[in-house]
């Protein structure tokens, strides 16, 4: 169920419950055939909502913080060889302008040859800086959807034991009372799978 139909839901049953309490004995003669209807429709009167709260879960789902620490790494990866491309052109430019300076160079071809290599390193540092960026926005782009098949796969299972009509993001509305929050219960729950399917590895 998405959010948009069940706040379309949610709205109905609000009008449905003003529109019974608004015009006294009236309403009631009209609230009870249209209750009747809705149980021989197999319609529940109620919803039976929980939800979690998202920041707490990725924070303490074992597998979120796993792939965190994966997407640190690479972060890492990447800012190690950009400084090591970095230190490595300018200090070839270095010998360059050191060169010129103290008329090292026989000849101009021999000057412009160096400044060719210079260029070229420059041009192979972006290449390799953007493949490295490439490979690891892909690579993390697959563990975001492994971790959102993880937790969905999760509380799909959960829900057919608990039976809710609705689990909800915290973030997915303005107010949630307090004792429908069930974070806790899931993320034990998850990291439960988790560490069992770590340990069948």
């Amino acid at each position: 169920m998405s959010i948009s139909s069940l706040l379309v839901g949610l709205a109905a049953i609000s009008l449905t419950a003003c529109s019974s309490t608004g015009n006294g004995n009236e309403s009631n003669t009209d609230a009870a055939p249209a209750a009747k209807a809705a149980a021989a429709e197999g319609t529940p009167t109620t919803l039976n909502i929980r939800y979690i709260d998202s920041d707490s879960l990725l924070a303490n789902y074992n597998l979120a913080k796993d792939l965190q620490e994966a997407t640190m790494r690479a972060v890492s990866r990447i800012d190690n060889a950009r400084q090591a491309k970095g230190n490595e052109i300018q200090k070839f430019a270095a010998q360059v302008q050191q060169k010129a300076q103290s008329n090292g160079y026989l000849s101009e071809a021999s000057y412009n040859a160096d400044m060719q290599k210079l260029q070229k390193m420059q041009q192979d540092a972006e290449n390799y800086l953007a493949n490295l960026s490439r490979n690891a926005d892909n690579e993390l782009a697959q563990q975001q959807i492994q971790l959102n098949d993880s937790i969905e796969s999760f509380i799909k299972a959960f829900n057919k034991e608990r039976g809710y009509d609705a689990i909800l993001y915290k973030n997915a509305g303005v107010y949630f009372n307090p004792a429908l929050d069930i974070t806790a219960e899931v993320i034990k729950g998850l990291n439960a799978r988790y560490n069992k399917v770590g340990e069948n590895k």
